[in-house]
């Protein structure tokens, strides 16, 4: 397998993205491209010992700024390494495409370069979001955020059959985020979404208000793309504020801090099942290849378990998942 990994993507790039792709090379058997400025990747890369892997760079001489207007900059910036990398999977040369930089320019350049799945309307930023259970797959968090019922119809199909093919979740209930559990809550858009939802062969349970999402209630959550990336990103920022907060109460006594060290594996498990870093990336569903896009600010770590995510969404077949779930399901 070869999965194309942007080396220049990220707050941290080319030293933490060259790193993830060595660690990746290394668990994961694949052979990871590394497309960005040839001269910066080759030095990072010198810093790893890299017998045995395989890590060829393939030189793309332009970089999308995490600032940058993405449709614009993926229009006028040809030779950068998103639309490099994007290229490489629609000619075949690759299976997939990793990314931690600008997450706008990757979806402007899988729209650009890629295209949509036939019969797709608009792709879908997904991703697996931990519950008291283990997981649910949630999307849109942050594609498309100005969506029409027909759209979320679209993304419980596609996060179902993602859930069923790659996280191997046996018929997966699907359910919407609204502002109430009953039938008629939530705005227009969720309302006229929920009856599509109900009518369609999916596993559909209903409405899903904030507080019913960590539990567990659904295997898979739809909603916009705004809304889903709100809840992303406070669910994130509350995680570390709360072990931050346990962190300074467990050190205002002997006895709270012996206590701690005591809990010390059960609170790496519970930070481990938190990080963001363990999930890696967010596929984007939707368009005609695989495409993972990770946060700005990702570690090596991240970067590696991207491509973990990369991996499997190939072994999964999920484009072909997906695409025989619009026929078989006529969503």
């Amino acid at each position: 397998m070869k999965i194309v990994l942007d080396a220049m993507g990220g707050d941290h790039a080319p030293p933490v993205a060259v790193e993830g792709g060595v660690l990746a090379a290394r668990e994961y058997g694949v052979e990871v491209v590394l497309v960005g400025r040839e001269e910066d990747a080759r030095r990072e890369l010198a810093r790893y010992d890299t017998s045995g892997l395989s890590l060829p760079i393939v030189h793309a001489s332009q970089v999308i700024e995490m600032e940058e207007h993405p449709a614009a900059a993926v229009k006028a910036k040809k030779d950068s390494s998103m639309v490099v990398g994007m290229d490489m999977v629609k000619r075949g040369e690759a299976d997939a495409f990793v990314t931690m930089g600008n997450s706008g320019g990757a979806l402007a350049a899988a729209l650009f370069r890629l295209g949509r799945i036939r019969g797709i309307r608009r792709p879908a930023l997904s991703t697996v979001y931990p519950t008291t259970t283990g997981f649910c797959f949630m999307l849109d968090v942050g594609a498309t955020t100005d969506c029409k019922p027909e759209y979320l119809l679209q993304f419980g199909m596609m996060g179902a059959v993602y859930a069923e093919r790659v996280l191997g979740v046996a018929n997966p209930r699907v359910g919407i985020v609204s502002n109430g559990e009953e039938e008629g809550k939530g705005s227009i858009l969720v309302q006229e979404a929920y009856q599509l939802l109900k009518a369609s062969p999916l596993n559909f349970v209903g409405n899903l208000e904030g507080k019913d999402i960590a539990p567990g209630l659904a295997d898979v959550v739809v909603t916009d793309g705004f809304t889903g990336n709100v809840i992303v990103k406070l669910s994130e920022g509350l995680a570390a504020s709360l072990m931050g907060i346990i962190k300074d109460e467990v050190k205002k006594s002997l006895l709270t801090t012996v206590g701690a060290l005591l809990s010390k594996p059960a609170f790496d498990q519970v930070k481990k099942r938190l990080d963001y870093a363990e999930y890696g990336g967010a596929p984007l569903l939707g368009v005609n290849g695989v495409v993972i896009v990770g946060h700005g600010r990702s570690n090596a770590k991240a970067v590696k378990n991207a491509v973990r995510v990369a991996k499997r969404a190939v072994e999964g077949g999920m484009l072909a998942a997906i695409k025989e779930g619009l026929q078989d399901r006529r969503v």
